[in-house]
């Protein structure tokens, strides 16, 4: 059956190729070109001149597109289009796969954006004709595609009809249009760009062939469907799993749910009969109450009889008690009558003694302060009459000494005086020197923190390359040997595609170490860069890089480049110098997307290192530079272009420099920068030694100068005092004179005022004694009717206490009578409300629970469990929830369990479906795989026949490989055709994209550049090939873009050559890259 399968798609094939018309068994002429060219001519004079109505590409037209600010329009044939010239093919065909909703190679939409300009526009007009047109009464018989691009790398659509009317704006109307025409501008059998050929063309690799192959004839997608079934298979197997297990969870909170339902009811039921029980303890507790109470009355009607007699009794001895309080209070009026009458007399005898006594004391003290007085104008007549006599025999002698102490201190004035102008002087040169010094001393300050700045940097950065001798990698960041184990630990969890390399400084080695400043100059912030071959594994660095670098800290930079990568050919750029080197030659880089990302970035071809300044600025400025060389750099750093020169700002290298050079620098500057620290110490403690002797100096100075002022303020003072010290003498003596006159009169008149005071003060002693004695005796009278009454109060106050003690005694029994029968009247009406609330307690009882229980607890300990229980229920409400709420909770999982059941069963369900699915789709990819390699196989084999080559293709579907081999045929006119390696398999290669052909369809075939791959001979085979096609498959369009013009193409009105003009910035390019582009063509 396999066989025969085989024998039909091999017939049906040969009778395709046959009606395609792929060319003759072969042409024996030794020749070959003259036998190729006339045969095509021929061939396509003969052909049929239709074309085909829908669906190829009229014009194209682009604006501010790549470096084209406007191309076109270019219009093509129906068959055959050769666009050939120099520049713009590439933005042609990048413009067709673009416009038609391709994806660009490798870049964002805004790339294509002209510079300068903020959007580019594409128009391409697609045919639209016949039956088949697409909405041809809304387009007509062309349809524009128009898509503009913005620099952002947004874009949007126009589509519009024959007579320029918009049609629609929406993405989905063009893909409508390219599936109803069948344009794929992404599959290599309808549009092949130069990239995507280049690959093809010359790979040797048969798994590349046969990737190219599955992606030409659409199994690639087809196999990704499949999985995306197995995909989506397994992760509906993984969902019922996980709902599973949720189902086990819910029936098991179920049964929890259920077992505390169960217990709620038991607690509720238990509830009900100690309700029950209570209610009737509450009966019986209320007939032994009644029984107590009817005992309690019984005993009170006896108490009532004992207290009758008690309250008789107690009356009788208060009248007894009260007879004799009234004896009593009569004999005391009596007496009170008697010291009524004494009291006048008495309390007259008192006033007058006491006004007598008040009359002496007022006398008395006047008197003695009159003698006081006299007494002490006495003491100071003597001491005035003293005073005037030692006064007039001072005055004489007072006033020599005061003239001869005035002149001796004036002259001590002047003395001061001088004095104190020196000091002065003197003061005035101490501030200056005192300032001098103190600038002095600031100005080392600054000095000595400056030079303890770098010394406290070089120290650090001495730590820092000690540490370097064993972690030489952590002069590149502290984080560093850590951050690389992480990435090795990524590494080995094969979380990258390609483990990254990093940092740069890590991967270049110096050839010269003198020149690290140098190179750390060009390079700067690259040194610690990473590479990555992909987004990807940049997005994983990035990650890890997050978990050594706080956020506000710059991380190293990541360059994304692929690894895998060809080293560039710098040999036409590279700055060339007998006697000096590049940055490139000095340095050895074992890691080709290292040289190649610091070419692109840094230019390192081009850059000379020179070791001294002035021999750079001579190399660069006094004569003409070096060819293709942009710049020098010199091993202190500096940067010398042609007519500029910048410094380097730093004086040594942070991370290419030699560990124990740095090192052993680093120390040598320490010991500098400490004895020049030691110095600055040095002259500073001079300094401050200085300001402080001129300081305790100049202190002298103003202490000395403040005694001077008080001294000169002294004397002036005591000489105004000694000149006025005689106008005050001179007044004193007549005063004291006038002063002991007025002494002497006081005297006398107070000696007259003593003499009348005594004798009125005799006479006042007299009536005092008088006054007292008459006081005496009626104070005696009084004391003994007082003692009488005293006697009687108390005998008084003892009957009126027993008085009232028998009322008391009277009051309280009338009181215990009437208490004792108001609480029996009391007694006996609880009775009868006991009698009424035990008929309700025992109605309510009987409404509770009809039949009597017998109950031997008492209400309290039923009231405490009742309590207890409650606070059960609560509790175990507040934990999980009421009874209502436990039941809703009951029936939400039954019904979540019943609805994660179905869901399961729905899962099962789709993954048998799925099953199914996946079977079919695979048996069917399997059958579609084995016939395309069949018809392949069968072009393959068909085409070879008819151009006189023999050759073998070989589908290996388990390996993934395609094997392919073409040669002439023995023979015949090719077998004698020198070829080389390459052109053999890029000629190989060629067929087998001519095959693919054959089993593909589209409406129109691009190829970019196909031909620069193989050499002349082969080229014209396969042009010759491609027109062969062309002239049998009327219906397609063919567009061919090649940088060589084909003037050697046989006339056929199939073929259209369109030569493409320079783009605007070629107009002012230099001579000799316009002599390089006539070379070119």
């Amino acid at each position: 059956m396999a066989q025969s399968g085989e024998g039909q798609v091999a017939a049906q094939a040969a009778e395709e190729q046959q009606r395609a018309g792929l060319g003759p068994q072969g042409d024996p002429s030794e020749d070959r070109e003259r036998a190729l060219a006339p045969r095509v001519s021929r061939e396509a004079a003969a052909s049929p001149s239709a074309s085909a109505e829908v669906g190829i590409i009229e014009s194209v037209q682009l604006e501010n597109f790549m470096c084209h600010a406007m191309l076109g329009p270019v219009k093509f044939g129906p068959r055959v289009n050769f666009v050939v010239g120099p520049r713009g093919k590439s933005a042609l065909l990048s413009a067709l796969v673009i416009g038609l909703g391709g994806e660009s190679l490798g870049s964002s939409l805004g790339e294509f954006v002209k510079d300068g300009e903020v959007s580019a526009t594409i128009s391409i007009t697609l045919r639209n004709r016949g039956e088949d047109a697409f909405k041809s009464d809304l387009y007509g018989a062309s349809i524009t595609v128009q898509q503009c691009i913005t620099r952002s790398g947004t874009s949007s659509y126009r589509l519009k009809g024959q007579a320029g009317n918009l049609v629609s704006s929406k993405k989905e109307e063009l893909t409508a249009i390219l599936g109803h025409f069948n344009i794929r501008v992404d599959n290599p059998a309808s549009v092949l760009q130069q990239e995507v050929g280049r690959q093809l063309l010359q790979t040797t690799e048969d798994g590349d062939r046969y990737k190219f192959f599955l992606k030409v004839t659409g199994l690639e997608q087809r196999r990704g469907e499949h999985l995306e079934i197995l995909e989506q298979k397994a992760r509906s197997q993984l969902e019922i799993d996980l709902k599973k297990e949720q189902l086990e969870k819910l029936k098991c909170q179920g049964t929890v749910i259920e077992d505390r339902l169960q217990k709620r009811v038991a607690l509720r039921e238990k509830l009900e009969g100690l309700k029950h029980e209570i209610a009737w303890a509450l009966v019986s507790e209320i007939e032994r109450k009644l029984d107590d109470m009817s005992d309690h009355i019984s005993a009170g009607d006896q108490h009532t009889v004992v207290l009758n007699q008690k309250l008789e009794a107690s009356k009788a001895n208060f009248d007894e008690a009260e007879r004799q309080h009234r004896t009593i209070h009569e004999n005391m009026q009596k007496l009170n009558e008697e010291a009524a009458a004494l009291w006048p007399g008495c309390m007259q005898a008192k006033e007058d003694a006491k006004r007598t006594d008040e009359a002496y004391r007022q006398v008395e003290p006047v008197y003695n302060s009159y003698q006081n007085k006299l007494n002490l104008l006495d003491q100071v007549a003597e001491q005035l009459l003293n005073k005037m006599e030692d006064m007039k025999k001072s005055l004489e002698l007072v006033e020599l000494e005061k003239e001869e102490k005035i002149s001796m201190l004036k002259e001590k004035l002047k003395n001061f005086e001088d004095q104190e102008d020196s000091l002065v002087q003197d003061i005035k040169h101490l501030h200056q020197a005192i300032a001098k010094d103190g600038e002095e001393h600031s100005q080392i300050s600054q000095e000595e923190s400056y030079v303890q700045q770098i010394l406290h940097e070089e120290k650090q950065q001495l730590n820092q390359w000690k540490e370097c001798r064993s972690e030489p990698l952590k002069r590149f960041g502290a984080q560093i040997p850590a951050l690389l184990e992480a990435v090795d630990d990524a590494h080995r969890q094969a979380n990258f595609t390609f483990k990254p390399i990093g940092p740069l400084g890590a991967c270049i080695r110096l050839r010269d170490p003198e020149f690290a400043l140098a190179i750390e100059s060009c390079l700067s912030g690259l040194l610690l860069a990473f590479f990555c071959d992909n987004h990807k594994d940049e997005q994983i660095l990035q990650g890890l890089m997050k978990r050594f670098y706080p956020l506000d800290s710059p991380q190293p930079p990541i360059i994304v480049s692929a690894f895998e990568c060809e080293l560039y050919d710098v040999t036409d750029r590279t700055a060339y110098h007998p006697e000096f080197p590049t940055v490139l030659t000095a340095l050895e880089i074992d890691k080709t997307v290292v040289v190649n990302t610091l070419i692109d970035m840094r230019g390192i071809e081009s850059v000379l290192l020179i070791k001294s300044n002035s021999l750079a600025l001579k190399v660069m400025q006094a004569q003409e530079p070096p060819k293709n060389c942009s710049k020098v750099l010199t091993a202190c750093g500096d940067v010398v272009f042609e007519n500029h020169y910048y410094s380097c700002g730093e004086s040594r290298p942070t991370y290419l420099g030699d560990v124990e050079i740095e090192i052993s620098n680093l120390e040598k500057e320490i010991e500098n920068k400490t004895a020049q620290l030691l110095a600055f110490q040095q002259q500073e403690s001079s300094l401050e030694k200085e300001q402080r002797k001129n300081q305790e100096t100049l202190d002298s100075h103003y202490r000395h100068l403040k005694e001077i002022k008080i001294s000169v303020i002294r004397i002036t003072s005591e000489i105004k005092d000694l000149e006025d010290e005689d106008k005050n003498q001179s007044i004193g003596l007549p005063v004291l004179e006038e002063e002991a006159q007025e002494i002497k009169a006081e005297m006398k008149e107070i000696e007259e005022e003593m003499k009348t005071r005594k004798e009125e003060i005799e006479n006042l002693w007299q009536l005092k004694i008088d006054a007292e004695q008459r006081y005496e005796e009626f104070k005696m009278k009084r004391d003994q009717v007082s003692e009488s009454i005293e006697s009687c109060m108390e005998e008084e106050y003892q009957a009126a206490l027993e008085v009232n003690i028998q009322h008391h005694f009277v009051l309280h029994y009338e009181n215990d009578l009437e208490q004792h029968l108001n609480y029996l009247q009391m007694k006996k009406e609880e009775l009868a409300m006991k009698k009424r609330e035990l008929e309700r307690e025992t109605a309510l009882a009987k409404n509770i629970c009809l039949e009597r229980k017998e109950v031997t607890r008492t209400v309290s300990v039923l009231d405490e469990e009742i309590f207890v229980l409650r606070k059960t229920i609560r509790s175990e409400s507040c934990t999980q929830g009421s009874y209502e709420q436990i039941r809703k909770q009951y029936e939400e999982v039954k019904e979540s369990c019943l609805d994660l059941n179905g869901k399961v069963k729905n899962l099962e369900k789709f993954i048998k479906t799925l099953d199914e699915i996946s079977t079919q789709s695979y048996v069917i990819y399997q059958n579609d795989r084995k016939s395309l390699s069949l018809r392949c196989k069968v072009y393959f084999h068909i085409l070879l026949s008819h151009w006189c080559f023999d050759g073998e293709m070989h589908l290996d579907h388990e390996n993934e490989t395609l094997s392919i081999t073409v040669q002439p045929r023995e023979g015949t006119a090719f077998s004698d055709m020198p070829a080389s390696l390459g052109d053999s398999h890029s000629f190989s290669n060629f067929v087998f994209l001519l095959t693919l052909w054959s089993i593909t369809e589209s409406r129109f075939r691009c190829l970019d550049a196909f031909d620069i791959y193989m050499d002349r001979n082969h080229r014209k085979i396969a042009m010759d090939m491609i027109l062969r096609i062309a002239h049998y498959q009327q219906c397609r369009q063919f567009i061919l873009l090649t940088p060589q013009y084909r003037s050697s193409l046989p006339p056929s009105p199939l073929i259209e050559i369109l030569q493409m003009p320079d783009p605007e910035r070629e107009k002012i390019i230099l001579p000799f890259q316009a002599v390089h582009l006539e070379e070119e063509d």
